[in-house]
């Protein structure tokens, strides 16, 4: 039996969110149905909300020190979701995944070195190094005949090779695309990135996402070479909807690795958690099962409305089906539109706020991510704009 109602429409104004609050400075216009920022629209779990309300109800909020269960209860989530044994010591706070990116460019790629990205792929994995200074070199993913993606290994092996190439960002599961990388891809990274002293990131921020009985595979895990070249980037945010509680961490096996970093890290004090964050994250991992399972079956269900509605209403626009997360990667090139197009379709005439995709690379060009992160009533709504303003686009291209 359901216990949570992802159904219920949560009224966010008043409460700061950027998802809304944007809507102008980004879009121009604020009468938008906000489906872009990636987070969702569904309450935050009351075992987190009832957590942080009992440390609110001691008035004094003053340094703390990090609760003893805090790492135990990590641990034991990713040796339970995962198969994963995580050591204590591999494991510490981070600030922000984007934040800790460029700490990591900043301690250990130097400003004439490289840094190599997959697009079409998360657009802070290109912003973060260039606004520190360093060069990105493409690697773009393949696109099968599927309309999904895979690695272009050769492709990899070649900037590999280049020494000034020190980091590979890495998006596991992928964003925008939704994929779960195979065993033997991440196999094949680590071996690439190791003998060619290429550090890697593994940014797993949508790993406790895998959908339609997909399997996320911590890239560390899967070999000795990877555990030695890696950094991975893990959080209980997008899962339980806490992205505004910063409560990501760390995770480096490799010890010379991560006396390096984390040395730095301490030295900087970026490693020491706010006082919520291990709240919140022992409050989700502890007890958020259920409510995990019951969101994943919820998200599985907006999926599958999505591609059935666009398939009976909107057949020029197909979703590639998420393997993780809660965004949808829409291939809308058979509407024949250019950038502008597009976006004055979406924006001007649907009234929709979703991720334009060119800018997760000039390989998401005639793409857009949508976010279905909400009550499938919202989304329905959406997607009855989107039907209602193609109608004249349909028309003129008959004509």
């Amino acid at each position: 039996m359901e216990k949570y109602d992802f159904d219920k429409i949560v009224d966010r104004s008043g409460s700061g969110d950027y998802k809304h609050g944007g809507l102008l400075d980004v879009f121009g216009r604020e009468d938008l149905i906000p489906l872009w920022v990636a987070d969702m629209d569904f309450e935050t779990a009351p075992f987190i909300t009832e957590a942080l309300r009992k440390r609110l109800d001691h008035s004094l909020f003053g340094y703390t020190s990090t609760p003893k269960d805090y790492w135990p209860t990590v641990r034991q989530w990713i040796l339970d979701h995962h198969q994963w044994d995580v050591k204590t010591e591999w494991l510490t706070f981070v600030p922000g995944i984007v934040k800790a990116i460029g700490f990591v460019i900043n301690k250990f790629v130097a400003t004439d070195e490289k840094v190599i990205i997959q697009p079409p792929v998360y657009h802070p994995f290109r912003l973060v190094p260039k606004g520190n200074g360093r060069e990105v070199v493409y690697n773009p993913l393949i696109e099968d005949p599927r309309g999904s993606y895979s690695m272009d290994l050769n492709g990899l092996e070649k900037l590999a090779s280049d020494p000034k190439c020190k980091l590979l960002i890495l998006s596991n599961p992928h964003n925008p695309a939704g994929l779960v990388w195979p065993h033997e891809t991440l196999v094949k990274v680590a071996e690439i990135c190791h003998r060619n002293g290429v550090l890697v990131i593994s940014d797993e921020i949508h790993c406790d996402m895998a959908l339609f009985g997909h399997k996320h595979i911590p890239f560390s895990s899967v070999s000795p070479e990877a555990a030695a070249c890696s950094i991975t980037f893990q959080a209980p945010s997008k899962t339980f909807n806490i992205a505004g509680i910063v409560s990501s961490f760390a995770i480096v096996p490799n010890d010379e690795l991560r006396k390096e970093f984390y040395g730095w890290l301490d030295a900087n004090e970026f490693n020491e958690a706010p006082l919520f964050a291990p709240i919140a994250t022992i409050a989700a991992y502890k007890y958020g099962e259920p409510w995990r399972k019951e969101l994943i079956s919820y998200v599985e269900g907006n999926v599958l409305f999505v591609e059935k509605y666009l398939a009976e209403n909107i057949p020029a626009i197909r979703a590639v089906r998420p393997q993780a997360s809660f965004l949808v990667w829409l291939d809308c090139r058979d509407l024949g539109l250019n950038h502008d197009e597009l976006i004055h379709l979406f924006v001007d005439k649907a009234h929709l706020a979703l991720n334009d995709g060119e800018m997760f690379g000039k390989q998401g060009a005639g793409f857009m991510r949508l976010n279905i992160g909400s009550p499938r009533s919202v989304l329905g709504q959406a997607l009855d704009q989107l039907r209602d303003a193609l109608h004249p686009v349909s028309a003129n291209r008959v004509k």
